[in-house]
């Protein structure tokens, strides 16, 4: 599972003209008159892209819509950043996606840019939205149509990178007096390839290892939902969303050196199938005329990830205390959810809104981690690696905001959310806990339109991040047989504070500046340090040996603290010929704290365990850009020419400094009446790959090269069919959401 990091952006304009006929009496000449449509506008809390006046949103899918909505973009193709944030929450119509990451891209991608109203970019989301950390949120808002009949989307893709990979995707809406369904279905295979340099140590000791990761993947994924009006004012609907993910034969092959000199070859050959399945009940009532409603969900999600490996250690000298190894592990997690939420908005005469909601979470989470390891040429059980974790948690949650127009010029919304947790856990025969905790997560939102050329916001929202499901999980991921990472089941909830001035300029012009400051920071940490204890000879004999080893923990270090300036631009040229949307953040962060110990260590009799202090002080400068350029070829605007530049300079983060990563991408879209034909080439010059060169102040250094073959060649064909202004059925959130996004 992959998650990756970066970028945003924001807006546009456009412009109609209007015929007013004066006195038809008279002679008169009739004037023309300009009007400009506010293609991007900052509203509230929100910045508002209206893509239904934007040159670019003809013919293409919605993902590559949102990659060129300003303050928004994607360098790899796979995921969607906004600029300045931790992460992206997807909302569809103000209501929560629930399908996981790769799910909701293809979804995105197989989605029509015609169906797309409007793209919202809200960068201090208020309480109302199950959001953690430093997340941003994407509300994409679809066109209200009202016609019966039915339309439906056909689409494949074959991307060559190192390997070639296929996909296809349909998807199906019907609408018939108050019935309404949608529904869609994925399928695809991709392998993704892995090369890696690795190296770390000190002053007296060197490693070295040189390797790849081959990873085959199958997929099947659909959703539908149904829709059925009981009367104008009340609603029921239901859906359903399903994942199979398939991935037999990953191959990690590594070649490792100690102190210059050949040691051994390490396989890991991993066997793993993922299952997810959701269901929500929704019920829907309106309560007046002006838009006040009532809304109720109740949502059950089973999640089921079963992954088998063999790792084995071959010598590739003469040492005779360099003896071939082996372990094997099964690695199972299940985990079942029931959810249910109400929700109600309230609207008044005055204009003023009230949003008031309870939500309720109960997850159960089973992980049987069995771990063998070789002795005397057979396998037996490593008690101290084998364990059986059983992790409960209830959350409930209560959120109430007031928003109100002040004036003309001044608007406001204020709000509060509060989370009660009660979690446990225990290692079966091992050792056990209970962690609660009571969060109360104030909102405020203040917005000035100072005139019709000039806007600007101050916001403030505090959250938490509550560990994914599988970072709990007490399971190590064998590199090398000393080189692995460790989940931790002990790993603490971190809270976050997150401010943000923005100022927006006669709608194309904006300046985002933000603080965040983050108690109980985690990460995954790489521990070094030795073992030393008993160990057998080529003789049999008892001898005392040292070992080194490398660790990636996942724990709280410390705080830290993280300025951000974003300043862009998005403008259409030459009567909407060309249009740019351009951004660039400058951001300075301080990290502190220390890590001694390895929460995870089990005492073992006889053995002494010795952790390098892993120091986390330092202050970092960084810069980041986006170019993005859409160029219509011809007249009949059935020709486009896209060429998009991004740029990250060094970066501290806990692990070490990133490089310099770079992407240059240049794509071609032709549309044939109901046909569209789009080839796209990432990364022309393999440059947007991760490498890490960690130092601390002992001198002890890690240092990880990890390249994925960025440069990727798409070529991708999509047919719309039936009636394209189909009204589709309602979006649902459901109650389980902010529980999906931790599996």
């Amino acid at each position: 599972m992959k998650t990756q990091i970066l970028i945003a952006a924001l807006f546009l304009s456009g412009l109609a003209a209007a015929q007013q006929t004066k006195d038809t009496l008279k002679i008169k000449n009739i004037e023309a008159v300009n009007i400009r449509k506010q293609v991007f506008k900052k509203q509230s809390d929100r910045f508002i892209y209206d893509v239904a006046s934007s040159p670019i949103a003809k013919g293409t899918n919605t993902f590559n819509l949102l990659k060129q909505t300003p303050m928004i973009s994607s360098i790899d193709g796979k995921s969607l950043k906004i600029m300045g944030k931790s992460d992206v929450v997807i909302y569809i119509n103000n209501k929560k996606t629930n399908m996981d990451a790769e799910a909701l891209i293809e979804m995105l991608k197989g989605t029509p840019s015609e169906d797309i109203q409007k793209i919202e970019v809200i960068t201090t989301p208020g309480s109302e939205f199950q959001v953690e950390s430093n997340e941003g949120v994407i509300n994409i808002v679809m066109k209200k149509k009202k016609n019966d009949g039915y339309n439906g989307t056909l689409k494949m893709n074959n991307e060559q990178a190192y390997y070639n990979n296929p996909s296809a995707g349909a998807s199906f809406n019907f609408r018939k007096n108050k019935w309404s369904v949608n529904s869609n279905f994925n399928t695809g295979s991709w392998t993704d390839r892995e090369r890696y340099t690795l190296s770390n140590g000190d002053s007296t000791f060197r490693n070295e290892s040189f390797g790849y990761n081959s990873d085959p993947n199958k997929n099947v994924g659909g959703s539908v939902n149904i829709d059925y009006e009981l009367n104008k004012n009340q609603s029921l609907g239901f859906t359903y969303n399903m994942r199979y993910n398939k991935s037999f034969n990953s191959i990690l092959d590594v070649t490792n050196w100690e102190n210059g000199a050949l040691i051994n070859r390490t396989v890991n050959n991993e066997n793993a199938q993922t299952r997810n399945h959701s269901f929500n009940l929704n019920y829907e009532i309106k309560t007046d005329s002006i838009g006040s409603k009532l809304t109720s969900n109740v949502s059950y999600l089973w999640f089921n990830r079963d992954k088998m490996s063999t790792n084995e250690s071959f010598p590739l000298n003469t040492d005779p205390e360099n003896k071939y190894s082996a372990l094997q592990q099964s690695v199972p997690q299940i985990i079942n959810n029931y959810a249910a939420n109400i929700d109600y908005l309230k609207k008044t005469a005055q204009g003023n809104t009230w949003l008031m909601g309870v939500s309720y979470n109960h997850t159960n989470t089973d992980n049987d981690t069995q771990q063998d390891k070789i002795e005397n040429g057979a396998m037996v059980n490593d008690i101290n690696q084998t364990n059986h974790f059983i992790y409960k948690e209830r959350i409930l949650g209560a959120y109430v905001t007031y928003e109100r127009k002040l004036s003309d010029k001044f608007s406001g919304k204020v709000g509060t959310r509060y989370e009660m947790t009660r979690s446990s856990g225990e290692i079966l025969g091992k050792t056990s806990f209970d962690r609660n905790y009571n969060n109360l997560l104030p909102y405020l939102n203040l917005n000035y339109a100072i005139n019709s050329d000039h806007n600007l916001t101050y916001s403030f929202s505090s959250r938490i991040r509550r560990p994914r499901f599988w970072e709990l999980n007490p399971s190590r991921t064998y590199f090398t047989p000393n080189n692995y990472t460790q989940n931790n089941p002990f790993v603490l909830a971190s809270k976050f504070y997150n401010q943000e001035i923005s100022y927006m300029y006669k709608n194309a012009f904006f300046a985002n500046l933000s603080f965040n400051y983050v108690e109980d920071a985690s990460n995954q940490i790489p521990l070094q340090g030795s073992v030393t204890g008993p160990k057998k000879d080529e003789n049999g004999n008892t001898v005392i040996a040292t070992t080194k080893f490398l660790r990636y923990i996942r724990t709280n270090y410390g705080n830290n603290k993280q300025f951000g300036l974003t300043l862009g631009m998005n403008k259409s040229w030459f009567k909407e010929i060309w249009t740019t949307n351009y951004s660039v953040n400058l951001g300075y962060n301080i990290y502190s704290g220390t890590v001694s110990e390895d929460p995870t260590s089990v005492p073992v009799p006889g053995q002494t365990e010795v952790i390098d202090p892993y120091v986390i002080n330092f202050k970092n400068f960084n810069i980041s850009g986006n170019i993005n350029n859409n160029i219509r070829l011809s007249s009949n605007k059935d020709w486009f020419l896209g060429v998009n530049y991004y740029y990250g300079s060094k970066v501290k983060i806990e692990s070490g400094t990133l490089g310099v990563r770079q992407s240059f991408d240049v794509s071609l879209k032709k549309i044939m009446g109901n046909w569209t034909f789009i080839a796209e080439v990432y990364d022309v010059f393999n440059q947007n790959y991760n490498s890490i060169q960690g130092i601390q102040p002992n001198g002890s250094y890690n240092n990880i090269v990890n390249f994925e073959y960025p440069r990727l060649l798409n070529i991708g064909v999509t047919y719309n069919f039936g009636n394209q202004k189909l009204k589709k059925a309602r979006e649902i959130k459901s109650a389980n959401d902010a529980i999906k996004s931790r599996t």
